[in-house]
């Protein structure tokens, strides 16, 4: 009896254990576009462009749920997207991430997330990306996707306007 209490007590912590947010078939993360200069700046021209080819790339992928950060450039980052699908962006706060990842993970369907260059390798790792990301404050455009089935990551570049 004490074996299969020691069993059953073991089961129960591993699963009472944080584990990465996998309900959302797909997850984009991406860090916000190309800034201008300020504090809490907006887009630049060349970000705002650059939103809108992500909107066109993404238009079709299944995406229920839009989630940034409520900075100006997060926002705007994600907008044409939500206006193309018809849904609003929902802001989360990038000091809690475990609450987005488990609003991530009662979602259905396909789902992007805007956060920066300090918060997107977390967010992949919390969304079961099983390769680890990194980007630095010069990096802009590029679309990590993370499958829930396999926790595979995937690389894709916006490409600059000129």
């Amino acid at each position: 009896m004490r074996k299969f209490l020691t069993i059953v007590a073991a089961v129960l912590t591993t699963l009472t254990v944080a584990q990465p947010a996998l309900a959302a078939d797909t997850v984009f993360v991406m860090r916000h576009l190309q800034k201008a200069e300020g504090a809490d700046p907006p887009l630049s021209a060349e970000g705002a462009a650059n939103a809108q080819a992500v909107a066109g790339m993404l238009a079709k992928s299944g995406i229920k749920a839009i989630f940034a950060t409520p900075t100006k450039r997060a926002m705007e980052t994600a907008q044409p997207l939500a206006a193309k699908l018809g849904i609003i962006v929902t802001p989360y706060n990038p000091a809690d991430p475990e609450a987005l990842a488990t609003r991530v993970a009662a979602m259905t369907g396909a789902v992007l997330v805007v956060g920066h260059s300090n918060t997107v390798p977390d967010l992949v790792a919390r969304f079961g990306g099983k390769r680890a990301v990194a980007l630095t404050e010069q990096d802009y455009g590029t679309l990590f996707v993370v499958t829930h089935d396999d926790g595979k990551v995937s690389e894709i570049k916006i490409e600059p306007t000129r």
